[in-house]
């Protein structure tokens, strides 16, 4: 019986990492980027890896470099970092359902980024409840040292890759808007996505060119969201006008 379990949850964190593995494809090459950036804007190569190990937060870590280099006061590289990070907040309520009473569970938070949650959000209802954990263990970990990993590379080597093949300068940054949009394709299988994400993508497109560069995203994500709460009571209400 034991046995048992035991190939149940290596098989989970198998799987989670078999789930994670295109993941990699976008967390290479930005956390390449990151190595590269911190190393110019003054940081050791040793204090680069270790802001990717401790703070792993994607974008966040690009503002606190550039922040810490412009010799902005701590108050408001904190204040800033978590400011972008809120979204966090919004990630746990929808994963929460899915969670056990394990704490391991709080300690594997380290690991939940946009694309973690992306993945899990989608993946975790459909696995078994005694395999999530194990589940996240591999996706997360895989994960987390691919940008550890890449961050590396990017302090150790970047500069020397950059020289010999310039044309991954221009390549480099376009990898997790890339990943995101890999993410995001899935999401077109009903006719209520497809007006919700539409919908945000142009109106996000929109106000940037109308001038609103920074309010594009985020005004882009409530018209999206308000979008998909019309259609679906619409649908509701439609539905439930041809039940009587």
């Amino acid at each position: 019986m034991n046995a048992k379990v035991e190939n149940l949850e290596d098989r989970a964190w198998l799987t989670g990492i078999k789930d994670a593995i295109p993941l990699m494809g976008g967390y290479i090459p930005v956390a390449i980027s990151f190595g590269l950036i911190s190393l110019q804007a003054g940081f050791g190569i040793w204090e680069t890896i270790m802001i990717s190990i401790l703070i792993y937060a994607g974008a966040s870590q690009f503002l606190f470099v550039a922040m810490v280099a412009s010799g902005a006061p701590l108050w408001l590289v904190v204040s800033m970092t978590l400011m972008i990070n809120a979204r966090h907040v919004v990630y746990g309520p929808n994963l929460a359902p899915y969670l056990s009473k394990n704490p391991w569970w709080i300690a594997l938070m380290h690991g939940l980024t946009d694309q973690i949650f992306a993945l899990a959000h989608a993946r975790l209802p459909q696995i078994a409840e005694s395999d999530r954990l194990g589940w996240f263990i591999g996706c997360s970990i895989l994960g987390w040292l691919s940008w550890v990993g890449g961050t590396a590379l990017g302090a150790f080597a970047g500069e020397g890759l950059i020289s010999r093949w310039p044309l991954l300068g221009d390549v480099l940054p376009f990898a997790l808007p890339a990943l995101f949009f890999v993410l995001l394709i899935p999401r077109f299988n009903s006719m209520l996505w497809v007006i919700t994400l539409l919908g945000a993508i142009v109106s996000a497109i929109c106000i940037k060119l109308y001038g609103l560069t920074n309010l594009s995203i985020p005004l882009g994500a409530a018209i999206g969201a308000c979008l998909y709460y019309l259609v679906r009571n619409r649908q509701t209400i439609r539905r439930s006008t041809n039940e009587l």
